[in-house]
């Protein structure tokens, strides 16, 4: 196990301690991805999630500050402002963060140990939705492999097409009031050459905000990215992303529960204590 404080010493986290929004607004900082979870190894990457404290000028509005990223150490930090918008929604990637263990805070000031003892009032039945929704796109994912794995063309475009109707479904509840046009996906005599059969798509807007547009065809695009990108690597190393989406999908379900029944989160799955959760949740099932 690395020693992440000596780690957050070096020249390479600097940032840690110069950048002005960061350094002693710093509420927490802990561990996340895979060193989070209970699921690294030896080649895990090393990633740390944390909160800091708005500027007085963002509060104020002559400002704006909602997350500071560190593409070299894989660090985010969000802004305290945006963390509570969303912690309110249940966001899985932000409540995991308040669900360490006490050790996987490298930074906690008494600020941070408040935030992390009144947790609960941000929990709400919106998890079952927002964890749902992370879910179902992981299980897209082992869905689509298999299905390009082991399916002739014209029902892996179905398969396809399904997968794209239901993160529409999902964009549409998001946007419940959303009546600037409508979009129609259908499956019909391929043009493309090398297919028999094709997703189209007929679209009419008016008056649609450029990047509720992008959103939209960001939902899209993801699914069919995702199921491209399957059997483009190697079996090993495909093998070993669908045992991660696997992993993922288990967990985002595990910590829902948790936060439904018992108001709690809980981010790392200790290896026995998930296999026997997992296993009586089968057998009320």
């Amino acid at each position: 196990m690395p020693d992440f404080h000596a780690l957050l010493q070096t020249k390479e986290y600097e940032f840690l301690r110069t950048n002005p929004r960061l350094g002693k607004r710093i509420l927490l900082l802990g561990l996340g991805g895979s060193y989070a979870y209970g699921t690294d190894n030896a080649g895990s990457d090393i990633d740390f999630r944390g909160i800091t404290l708005n500027l007085p000028s963002d509060l104020l509005g002559l400002t704006e500050f909602e997350q500071y990223e560190d593409e070299g150490t894989d660090t985010v930090i969000y802004s305290f402002n945006k963390m509570v918008g969303l912690l309110l929604e249940c966001n899985p990637n932000t409540c995991e963060i308040l669900g360490l263990e006490e050790e996987q805070y490298l930074i906690l000031n008494p600020l941070g140990r408040e935030l992390l003892e009144n947790k609960g009032i941000f929990l709400s039945k919106r998890a079952a939705k927002s964890f749902g929704g992370y879910a179902s796109a992981q299980l897209r994912r082992l869905q689509n492999a298999i299905a390009r794995d082991r399916m002739p063309q014209q029902e892996r475009e179905q398969h396809i097409f399904r997968s794209v109707q239901n993160a529409l479904e999902d964009f549409n509840r998001r946007y419940a009031p959303f009546v600037k046009g409508e979009i129609r996906i259908y499956i019909d005599k391929a043009e493309n050459p090398a297919l028999e059969t094709e997703i189209f798509v007929d679209a009419n807007y008016r008056h649609l905000p450029l990047r509720d547009y992008e959103h939209m065809w960001a939902v899209m695009h993801n699914v069919v990215r995702d199921y491209d990108k399957i059997g483009k690597r190697n079996r090993k190393k495909d093998d070993n992303h669908l045992n991660k989406h696997a992993m993922h999908l288990i967990r985002l379900f595990m910590m829902a529960i948790d936060i439904l029944e018992r108001g709690e989160i809980r981010t790392r799955r200790r290896v026995e204590a998930f296999v026997e959760s997992v296993n009586r949740r089968a057998l009320e099932v």
